[in-house]
């Protein structure tokens, strides 16, 4: 299922469900195992998403930080379509969408959609 996140200050994010939930709950939403159909970040709870999925974040990429042994010249490099998208790189249009509605003064929704 598609997540579809509105805000009056910026364009549209679509993401996957099973992307977007993570980032929900570390932005201080909680539900069970599928995400609400509708939901809303007020301005005034802006700040502690913002602050909840950088928090996320940064353990995220703590936990998955290169290891010492990892710097090996003989290991073959991995091709960047094999690579793992990091949640850093998922929460990015997300946080950049509260952040400039928070400096906008303009709620964040979503909504659930069906397709395309």
């Amino acid at each position: 299922m598609l997540i579809k996140f509105h805000s009056k200050a910026v364009a549209e994010i679509l993401m996957l469900s099973e992307n977007a939930a993570p980032l929900l709950r570390a932005a201080g939403k909680s539900f069970g195992d599928t995400i609400p159909q509708r939901g809303v970040f007020t301005r005034d709870q802006l700040e502690s998403a913002i602050a909840g999925i950088e928090s996320a974040v940064a353990a995220d990429d703590q936990a998955h930080a290169p290891k010492d042994n990892d710097d090996d010249p003989d290991k073959a490099p991995v091709h960047p379509i094999a690579q793992t998208v990091e949640l850093h790189q998922r929460a990015f249009p997300l946080l950049d969408m509260m952040r400039r509605s928070l400096a906008e003064g303009a709620d964040v929704t979503w909504e659930a959609t069906k397709g395309w």
